[in-house]
């Protein structure tokens, strides 16, 4: 497995699904666990130690709150650790948010947006990486930024309106 998928919680995976059909098309082998950065910790432990021992090469944490799970995956591995916060609890995801950007100076997590779109831009942050030393994950990548491209031109052609003031 290349990319390791860690959710905090259960009620995390709902935000995985795009982002889980990236990896899909592209081939890229990834697994996905649940483990907490409190409530199982030596879990955790184990689940990071295995990933890194089987020469994995990047971990994406998904977690709200207090959202430990990324800083203290970082503190334990030298693979980039990628972090996503979810929107919950009373203060909307701020929590989660602030937990992964302010890391301290030499434990580094790489922070998204919140939520599934931020799973997804993980997801493919993940795949560039990967993409540094591999060929055909390039192509791959290339022809899905011209399906973008193209999607949102056809979105042009349909939806455009003109409208022009009388002189």
């Amino acid at each position: 497995m290349k990319i390791l998928i860690v959710v905090g919680s259960k009620s995390d995976l709902s935000i995985t699904g795009k982002g889980l059909e990236v990896l899909r098309r592209w081939q890229i082998g990834h697994s996905l666990r649940v483990a907490s950065a409190h409530r199982s910790a030596e879990f955790l432990n184990q689940i990071v130690n295995q990933f890194v021992d089987q020469q994995g090469q990047i971990i994406i944490c998904v977690a709200g709150k207090a959202a430990h799970l990324a800083g203290v995956v970082a503190a334990k591995v030298i693979v980039p650790v990628i972090a996503v916060p979810v929107n919950s609890g009373d203060v909307g995801g701020l929590d989660a948010l602030l937990a992964m950007a302010q890391m301290p100076s030499g434990v580094p997590v790489a922070t998204m947006g919140f939520g599934s779109h931020g799973f997804i831009n993980a997801c493919l942050l993940a795949s560039q990486i990967l993409a540094l030393q591999d060929n055909g994950l390039q192509q791959r990548i290339n022809t899905y930024r011209q399906d973008l491209s193209v999607e949102t031109t056809t979105a042009d052609d349909q939806y455009r309106v003109d409208f022009a003031t009388p002189q």
